[in-house]
């Protein structure tokens, strides 16, 4: 490709903060969708997941709306997006990692993505990475003046009044958070001098089962449950990332609620038969080739853990292990627990 910037280039990256930066910066939402660069030069078109492979074949619906709406040269990083009844919909568009053509031309069709804009890496002949934020914001802003969906352009702001804002009310929109991003900073590949602040809640879970870790020395994952207004334990994510002597120290805790032997747990509510939706049977969408085979435990232990946020009735994203609740009824471990954020209106921001 003709360009001064070309593939693959990591995307720059962001540590967690559980607090909203300030100084300096200027801040934007964080979208929950896939991280994205395209790469435009005349008609050929590149769009470069977050591991820096092609994801052009996953949304053909894009291709002709950024020829359309961007520069003939230039290297946009942004996010992929579905958008589904006001909300940003993210299961929606993990279905679009798909290997048959067919499907993901249909599903192209019933729940297209859009792309939206936050940096500018290049334009024309210039490399912009060296140049600070502000530069290249406003440059994008420039190059961007006409577009429209679905390829939009992320607001932006250098109040930390606003950014608390959206962080309280964009929440219901299915977004992630905020963004806090250095105004004088460079573009830096694959180095986290970005910050994000994420909401994070905790509850009182079951845990149904766990994974081996895949060493084979200890527990990899809990796998978390919560009862449902008809009485069904849902399983609705996992916790894992432990430290080795932790996962070492889980196979005993976890041993008085593992089946005796000889014991099958046939009436466990994740057990194979008719109507058991939700368990955490089934092949990885990302690895067809990981072991996603489990261990039932009797649902009598209770723990706490810190999650994110809810899409649909499952987490997020997994959830991290805070403290085993021994006072709590495994009964009680109920959706209903769980902080709703208010719906908010996804098409604000898509406007601005």
């Amino acid at each position: 490709m003709d360009l001064p910037v070309t593939p693959p280039i990591e995307p720059m990256l962001a540590t967690l903060a559980r607090e909203l930066p300030t100084g300096p910066l200027r801040y934007e939402p964080k979208w929950d969708g896939f991280r994205c660069i395209v790469f435009r030069s005349g008609d050929e078109l590149l769009l470069q997941s977050r591991n820096l492979k092609p994801l052009d074949r996953y949304f053909p619906e894009l291709r002709e709306p950024l020829l359309r709406l961007l520069p003939d040269r230039c290297v946009v990083d942004g996010e992929l997006v579905v958008p589904r009844d006001g909300i940003l919909d993210f299961d929606a568009l993990s279905e679009r990692i798909h290997p048959a053509d067919s499907r993901v031309r249909m599903l192209a069709e019933r729940t297209p993505a859009r792309f939206v804009a936050f940096d500018l890496l290049a334009l024309g002949d210039d490399d912009l990475m060296a140049a600070s934020f502000a530069e290249r914001r406003e440059a994008l802003e420039r190059a961007m003046r006409a577009t429209s969906p679905p390829v939009h352009l992320t607001p932006v702001t250098d109040d930390p009044a606003t950014a608390d804002d959206w962080f309280a009310r964009f929440e219901g929109a299915g977004l992630d958070g905020v963004v806090a991003k250095p105004a004088a900073g460079p573009y830096a590949p694959g180095k986290r001098t970005l910050v994000k602040v994420k909401h994070q809640r905790t509850a009182d879970v079951v845990v149904g089962g766990f994974r081996w870790h895949k060493d084979g020395q200890g527990v990899g994952s809990l796998l978390l449950g919560l009862y449902d207004e008809t009485g069904t334990l849902r399983h609705i994510g996992v916790a894992a990332a432990f430290a080795a002597k932790r996962r070492r120290e889980l196979i005993d805790e976890l041993a008085p609620y593992r089946p005796a032997e000889g014991e099958t747990l046939s009436d466990h509510p994740w057990a194979d038969g008719d109507g058991m939706t939700g368990t955490p049977r089934g092949p990885s969408r990302w690895n067809q080739a990981k072991d996603t085979s489990w261990e039932p435990l009797r649902p009598e232990l209770v723990a706490e853990v810190a999650y994110e946020q809810l899409q649909g009735d499952r987490l997020r994203h997994g959830a991290r292990f805070l403290r085993w609740r021994p006072d709590r009824d495994p009964d009680s471990c109920r959706y209903d627990q769980l902080e709703t954020p208010p719906p908010a209106e996804l098409a604000h921001l898509f406007a601005v």
